[in-house]
Protein backbone atom coordinates (compact mmCIF):
# COMPACT_ATOMS: atom_id res chain seq x y z
CA UNK A 1 0.00 0.00 0.00
CA UNK A 2 1.35 3.38 -0.76
CA UNK A 3 2.46 6.20 1.84
CA UNK A 4 0.24 9.08 1.68
CA UNK A 5 0.11 12.30 3.34
CA UNK A 6 -2.99 13.84 4.78
CA UNK A 7 -2.87 16.11 1.38
CA UNK A 8 -2.74 13.13 -0.88
CA UNK A 9 -5.27 10.99 1.40
CA UNK A 10 -7.77 13.80 0.88
CA UNK A 11 -7.20 14.00 -2.73
CA UNK A 12 -7.34 10.47 -3.37
CA UNK A 13 -10.16 10.05 -1.39
CA UNK A 14 -12.00 12.77 -3.74
CA UNK A 15 -10.25 12.33 -6.96
CA UNK A 16 -10.71 9.65 -10.35
CA UNK A 17 -8.88 6.94 -8.52
CA UNK A 18 -11.64 7.28 -5.41
CA UNK A 19 -11.90 3.19 -5.25
CA UNK A 20 -8.27 2.40 -4.66
CA UNK A 21 -7.40 5.10 -1.95
CA UNK A 22 -10.81 3.62 -0.16
CA UNK A 23 -9.91 0.35 -0.45
CA UNK A 24 -6.07 0.92 1.03
CA UNK A 25 -7.74 2.71 3.78
CA UNK A 26 -10.30 -0.09 4.60
CA UNK A 27 -6.85 -2.30 5.13
CA UNK A 28 -5.62 0.37 7.52
CA UNK A 29 -8.98 0.46 9.58
CA UNK A 30 -9.42 -2.98 9.73
CA UNK A 31 -5.51 -3.67 10.84
CA UNK A 32 -6.43 -0.88 13.55
CA UNK A 33 -9.59 -2.27 14.91
CA UNK A 34 -8.24 -6.20 14.76
CA UNK A 35 -5.74 -4.52 17.59
CA UNK A 36 -7.59 -2.23 19.03
CA UNK A 37 -10.09 -4.90 19.64
CA UNK A 38 -8.49 -7.82 20.75
CA UNK A 39 -9.75 -7.78 24.48
CA UNK A 40 -13.67 -7.38 23.07
CA UNK A 41 -15.77 -10.33 22.44
CA UNK A 42 -16.07 -9.58 18.33
CA UNK A 43 -15.88 -11.36 14.81
CA UNK A 44 -13.72 -10.83 12.07
CA UNK A 45 -17.63 -10.33 10.17
CA UNK A 46 -18.22 -7.48 12.94
CA UNK A 47 -14.73 -5.83 12.28
CA UNK A 48 -16.11 -5.83 8.42
CA UNK A 49 -19.13 -3.77 9.43
CA UNK A 50 -17.46 -1.70 11.85
CA UNK A 51 -14.86 -0.73 8.48
CA UNK A 52 -18.01 -0.09 6.46
CA UNK A 53 -19.47 1.92 8.67
CA UNK A 54 -16.65 4.18 9.30
CA UNK A 55 -15.48 4.65 5.60
CA UNK A 56 -18.61 6.07 4.90
CA UNK A 57 -18.65 8.46 8.35
CA UNK A 58 -15.01 9.26 7.23
CA UNK A 59 -16.06 10.12 3.86
CA UNK A 60 -18.88 12.14 4.90
CA UNK A 61 -16.60 14.22 7.38
CA UNK A 62 -13.94 14.61 5.02
CA UNK A 63 -14.45 18.21 5.15
CA UNK A 64 -14.40 18.41 9.11
CA UNK A 65 -10.78 17.01 8.78
CA UNK A 66 -8.26 19.94 9.39
CA UNK A 67 -4.94 17.95 9.75
CA UNK A 68 -3.76 18.65 13.41
CA UNK A 69 -3.36 14.84 12.96
CA UNK A 70 -2.21 12.35 10.92
CA UNK A 71 -4.72 11.30 8.50
CA UNK A 72 -4.74 7.69 9.23
CA UNK A 73 -4.97 8.24 12.78
CA UNK A 74 -8.11 10.57 12.79
CA UNK A 75 -9.73 7.88 10.53
CA UNK A 76 -8.75 4.94 13.08
CA UNK A 77 -10.62 6.82 15.86
CA UNK A 78 -13.28 7.22 14.04
CA UNK A 79 -13.26 3.35 13.70
CA UNK A 80 -12.73 2.89 17.18
CA UNK A 81 -16.37 5.35 17.97
CA UNK A 82 -17.97 3.13 15.73
CA UNK A 83 -17.51 -0.10 17.03
CA UNK A 84 -17.62 0.78 20.34
CA UNK A 85 -21.43 2.60 19.98
CA UNK A 86 -22.06 -0.44 18.03
CA UNK A 87 -20.42 -2.97 21.19
CA UNK A 88 -22.57 -0.35 23.59
CA UNK A 89 -25.60 -0.41 21.27
CA UNK A 90 -25.51 -4.80 21.35
CA UNK A 91 -24.90 -4.92 25.16
CA UNK A 92 -28.33 -3.15 25.74
CA UNK A 93 -29.96 -4.74 22.93
CA UNK A 94 -31.87 -7.62 25.10
CA UNK A 95 -32.79 -5.35 28.19
CA UNK A 96 -35.59 -3.34 27.52
CA UNK A 97 -36.53 -0.11 30.04
CA UNK A 98 -39.18 -1.76 32.05
CA UNK A 99 -36.71 -4.74 33.36
CA UNK A 100 -34.40 -1.85 34.68
CA UNK A 101 -37.46 0.12 36.17
CA UNK A 102 -38.57 -3.53 37.74
CA UNK A 103 -35.27 -4.08 39.00
CA UNK A 104 -35.13 -0.82 40.75
CA UNK A 105 -38.37 -1.12 41.98
CA UNK A 106 -37.64 -4.56 43.61
CA UNK A 107 -34.54 -3.37 45.07
CA UNK A 108 -33.68 -0.01 44.60
CA UNK A 109 -30.86 1.81 43.83
CA UNK A 110 -27.91 0.23 45.82
CA UNK A 111 -24.46 2.09 44.91
CA UNK A 112 -21.39 0.20 45.26
CA UNK A 113 -20.08 1.74 48.40
CA UNK A 114 -22.95 0.29 50.48
CA UNK A 115 -21.55 -3.32 50.09
CA UNK A 116 -18.42 -1.85 50.22
CA UNK A 117 -16.87 -3.67 53.59
CA UNK A 118 -14.34 -1.25 53.94
CA UNK A 119 -16.71 1.51 56.10
CA UNK A 120 -17.60 1.28 59.65
CA UNK A 121 -21.00 0.56 60.66
CA UNK A 122 -21.89 3.49 61.34
CA UNK A 123 -21.03 4.50 58.43
CA UNK A 124 -22.89 2.41 56.33
CA UNK A 125 -26.05 2.72 58.39
CA UNK A 126 -25.88 6.70 57.65
CA UNK A 127 -25.16 6.42 53.70
CA UNK A 128 -28.03 3.92 54.08
CA UNK A 129 -30.36 6.10 55.53
CA UNK A 130 -28.78 9.14 53.34
CA UNK A 131 -30.43 6.17 50.42
CA UNK A 132 -33.30 5.69 51.09
CA UNK A 133 -34.05 9.66 51.72
CA UNK A 134 -32.71 10.56 48.66
CA UNK A 135 -34.87 7.59 46.70
CA UNK A 136 -38.00 9.08 48.47
CA UNK A 137 -37.31 12.28 46.90
CA UNK A 138 -36.94 10.51 43.28
CA UNK A 139 -40.51 8.69 44.09
CA UNK A 140 -42.34 11.84 44.67
CA UNK A 141 -40.58 14.72 43.05
CA UNK A 142 -40.04 12.93 39.99
CA UNK A 143 -42.40 12.35 37.06
CA UNK A 144 -42.30 8.67 35.58
CA UNK A 145 -40.30 10.04 32.12
CA UNK A 146 -38.17 11.28 34.91
CA UNK A 147 -37.53 8.21 37.08
CA UNK A 148 -37.24 6.09 33.75
CA UNK A 149 -34.67 8.11 32.59
CA UNK A 150 -32.78 8.43 35.53
CA UNK A 151 -32.76 4.65 35.95
CA UNK A 152 -31.95 4.16 32.53
CA UNK A 153 -28.80 6.34 32.02
CA UNK A 154 -27.66 7.19 35.39
CA UNK A 155 -28.25 3.64 37.54
CA UNK A 156 -28.31 1.37 34.66
CA UNK A 157 -25.55 3.35 32.29
CA UNK A 158 -27.59 2.80 29.41
CA UNK A 159 -26.38 5.03 26.63
CA UNK A 160 -28.04 8.33 26.32
CA UNK A 161 -28.83 7.53 22.51
CA UNK A 162 -29.66 4.23 23.01
CA UNK A 163 -32.24 5.03 26.10
CA UNK A 164 -33.88 8.02 23.85
CA UNK A 165 -34.22 5.81 20.88
CA UNK A 166 -35.86 3.08 23.79
CA UNK A 167 -38.40 6.36 25.04
CA UNK A 168 -39.16 7.46 21.69
CA UNK A 169 -37.73 10.74 21.65
CA UNK A 170 -34.46 12.14 20.68
CA UNK A 171 -30.74 12.47 22.96
CA UNK A 172 -31.42 16.79 23.05
CA UNK A 173 -34.76 15.84 24.85
CA UNK A 174 -33.75 13.69 26.86
CA UNK A 175 -30.41 15.60 28.02
CA UNK A 176 -33.31 18.20 29.01
CA UNK A 177 -35.22 15.57 31.37
CA UNK A 178 -32.47 14.41 32.86
CA UNK A 179 -31.24 18.30 33.55
CA UNK A 180 -34.63 18.99 34.51
CA UNK A 181 -35.00 16.34 37.05
CA UNK A 182 -31.53 16.85 38.98
CA UNK A 183 -33.10 20.33 39.21
CA UNK A 184 -35.57 18.76 40.55
CA UNK A 185 -33.99 17.04 43.60
CA UNK A 186 -31.54 19.59 43.82
CA UNK A 187 -34.28 21.76 44.78
CA UNK A 188 -36.03 19.10 46.97
CA UNK A 189 -32.76 18.69 49.20
CA UNK A 190 -32.29 22.23 49.83
CA UNK A 191 -35.87 22.24 51.20
CA UNK A 192 -34.80 19.22 53.42
CA UNK A 193 -31.53 20.83 54.62
CA UNK A 194 -29.53 18.75 52.18
CA UNK A 195 -26.76 20.00 49.71
CA UNK A 196 -25.24 18.04 46.71
CA UNK A 197 -22.28 18.47 47.89
CA UNK A 198 -23.28 16.62 51.27
CA UNK A 199 -24.81 14.08 49.51
CA UNK A 200 -21.34 13.56 47.21
CA UNK A 201 -19.50 13.78 50.69
CA UNK A 202 -21.34 10.86 52.27
CA UNK A 203 -20.24 8.73 49.28
CA UNK A 204 -16.65 9.87 48.49
CA UNK A 205 -14.09 7.75 48.72
CA UNK A 206 -12.22 7.79 52.38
Amino acid sequence: MTERTNQEWIAALQGAQADAAIADLRMVLLRGLRYGMTSYRVTEADLEDFVQEALVKVLDNLPSFRGEARFTTWAQKVAARVALSELRRRRWRDVSLQDLMAEYEDSGFTPAVLTDQGPDPAQIAQRTLMMEKIQRMIAEELTDKQRQAMMAVMQGGMPLQEAAQRMGTNRNALYKLLHDARQRLQKRMLREGLTPDEVLAMFADN
